[in-house]
This record gives structure tokens, sequence and C-alpha cells, in this order.
């Protein structure tokens, strides 16, 4: 804020007390009207955040005796009439408080070094403890809320199909005890350090300044001058909560997903932390997973891959689908059975892959053996094997 404006406002009208307020009359005004305009009792109500940080500005000024007794003086001499220019061209007059009790003003005849009543250091000197805490950076500003980690472990199916599940979150929040102020009284005092920013800065060359969180109020702007035993002075504690999650259809195992504002709330009206879930996937008995497709391995006769057969194959959380083997499929082939796989981010569902296993069988009866030797009479001119030991030999 310039000069002009800071001098302008009335603190007394700020925290509704007279001039002549004792230091306990405007201590106790400020402890209620801190408490009915505190941002986390008025989440998302920016007039009473506006409100607050103007109540917290007046009494950083009328709190403290020296700078009550600078901005009294002040307002005595400029902000009640002490001074009134004339206007100049064009009805208006435009004038800097520093010329007027800088170096250069002690002329016309007062014979001292910076005029008027000796000011000799110029206007930064004689209100330096109020002009120089900040500006508009000594207002406290919002802070985003802490993110959260979070793990879940999901079935198979869970996964492919998406589910609401519940979890249990441990979080930083506003302390109940003290109304998040952190201070028993519901007094904190703006920080003097970084002015209420949270953030001090420090020279990084080649003129430019580098921003690091305030070490004495640990990047919150504000210090209690009377911790509260719950959160010792810091405002939040620790707050446990059960929250329907929402995980989406197709995750796959180990992926993490960001929940937007589902995190830690806010301070001062800043937006919520967001929430990281780690998810789990247990495996399934029968059924596999590569991408967007889901996989099975399914056994078939040896005269069903010779001569060929229709067959019957599972699906996840669906009726089965009738795939057309056709005559002399091989062992190891893969058919596939469109959209019978897990559900993308669109919506649309990959396929079912289907790895085709022959069976030899263990135990066979009389009549089976006798025509499985037939068979090999018949078939004994075919040597499958017959080109690995011309392709072994190489070139």
């Amino acid at each position: 804020m310039s000069t002009k404006d800071f001098i302008e406002k009335d603190y007394y009208k700020v925290l509704g007390v007279p001039k002549d307020a004792t230091e306990a009359e405007i201590k106790k005004a400020y402890r209620k009207l801190a408490r009915e305009y505190h941002p986390d009792a008025n989440t998302g109500d920016a007039k009473a955040e506006e409100r607050f940080k103007d109540v917290s500005e007046a009494y950083d000024v009328l709190g403290d005796a020296k700078r009550r007794k600078e901005y009294d003086e002040a307002r005595a001499l400029f902000g009640g009439g002490g001074f009134r220019p004339g206007p100049g061209a064009g009805g208006q007059f435009n004038f800097d408080l520093n010329d007027l009790f800088g170096a250069g003003a002690g002329g016309a005849g007062t014979g001292t070094t910076g005029g008027a009543g000796g000011f000799g250091g110029g206007i930064g000197d004689v209100f330096g403890g109020l002009f120089n805490r900040g500006g508009p950076g000594s207002r406290v500003q919002p802070r985003r809320g802490q993110d959260i980690e979070s793990e879940v472990t999901l079935s198979f199916t869970e996964a492919v199909d998406g589910a609401t599940v519940p979890l249990r979150m441990s979080s930083s929040a506003a302390c109940k005890a003290c109304a998040g102020t952190g201070d028993t009284n519901g007094t904190p005092r703006v920080c003097p350090t970084c002015v209420g920013t949270g953030q001090v800065s420090r020279g990084g060359g080649g003129g430019f300044s580098l921003t690091d969180p305030c070490v004495d109020c640990k990047g919150r702007g504000l210090i209690a001058e009377n911790p509260c035993s719950v959160c010792r002075g810091s405002g939040r504690a620790t707050s446990s909560r059960t929250m329907q999650v929402r995980i989406p259809a197709g995750v796959s195992d180990g992926q993490r997903i960001r929940l937007r504002g589902k995190g830690a709330p806010g301070e001062r009206g800043g937006p919520n932390g967001d929430l990281y879930v780690t998810v789990h996937v247990d495996s399934h008995p029968l059924f596999g997973r590569r991408g967007d497709n889901l996989t099975i391995t399914v056994p078939v006769t040896f005269p069903e891959a010779a001569l060929g057969a229709d067959i019957k194959v599972p699906t996840l959380g669906g009726p089965p689908v009738t795939l057309k083997l056709p005559p002399g499929t091989p062992g190891g082939r893969t058919m596939r059975a469109r959209g019978k796989g897990a559900t993308r981010k669109d919506g649309t569902r990959g396929d079912l892959l289907v790895t085709i296993e022959v069976t030899v069988p263990r135990d066979m009866g009389e009549r089976a053996r006798k025509a499985l030797e037939e068979y090999r009479e018949a078939a004994a001119g075919e040597d499958p094997r017959a080109g690995l030991f011309e392709a072994a030999k190489g070139d």
C-alpha cells in the first residue's frame, strides 16, 4: 500500500474500538473478530477472509504500543487534516511525503537539516516501523493443503471393472481446540519476520531473489503468543476420516492414481491437497492380464485340435463365448474373443486372448488305445521332425 493509503486507514474503526481504548480492550476486540472471521471457520467465504486480513493488520499495529504511538502521530499529522495541499494546475496537487521531509526540505527559513521538526532522516525514519512491514504482503496468505499417499488392494475383477472402496486416512486438518489459529486464546500475531506471507526472500545473485519458507513461523505467517496445547501452536492437528474413493475401471497392479482436491484441507481458505492412491491387484486363478486384454489358456483334446470343433470359453463376469476351432489347430495357437477384455479409459473393452493347449490323456480305455494305434500305423510315413536335423547343420 502507499503511504497515503496507510495513513488514511482507520484501524480503530476496523476493530470497533474508540481511539482511547486500552490495550486490554483492543486485544479483546481482536480476539472476538478473529474467531468470527477466521478462514478455517468460514471456508470459501472470500468476504470473511478479507475481513480477517484487515482485522489482523489492524491488531498488528494497535496491539503494539510503539507502533500504535507512531500510527496515532501519523494520523494526527496527516490523516486528520494537519496537511491539506491546495489545488494545483487542473484542480489537483500530487505530492510525495518523502519530498516533504526529505533532506532537501530544510530550506525556506527553517535553519535545520530535514525541516519541520528536525526529521533529518526523511519520512522513512518517522514511519519506518509502519511502512516497512511488507505492504500488501503483510496480509496472511492462503496455504494449500498437504498431499496424502494411500494404498488399496483390489481383486482382479474389481481392477478390471472398477470399484468404490473405503479408505481410512489420517491427515492434517484445522485444530478443533483452537479453531485452527494455533493460539489458546484464538489471537495469533502476524509473523514479524515474513509479515504474514509465510515466505522470506534472499538474494540469489544476478539481480534474482530466492524464496524460502519462513523458519520462525514455519510457513504459516502467524505466530501464537499462547500456543495451543493440542497442536502446539501449529494450528493443525491429525484428523482421521473414512472416504469412499472410486477406482476407475482398467487399473493395473502398481498404478498410482491422483485424485484432485481429496487430500488434506487447506489453511485460511487455501485449496485442498491431492490424494495419491497406489493400487495393488490380486491375481486370478484363471485369467491373466496383458494391457487392456485378458488372457486365458484353454485345454482341448487331440481330436478337437486335429478335426476341428466348437469350444466354449469362460469370460470374466459374463456368459461364456463359443470359439470355432479350425481343423489342424496346433497347441500354443492364440485365438481372440473381441470385446471380452478389460475396460479401457474410453469405456470400450479390450479382447480375450485364448491360448490353445492340446492335452495328452494319461489313461485310455482299450478301445481308444486300439484306435490310436491304428492311427499311428496309418500316419507312419509322416515325420514331423524331419526338417530339424537339416536345419541344425546350418548354412
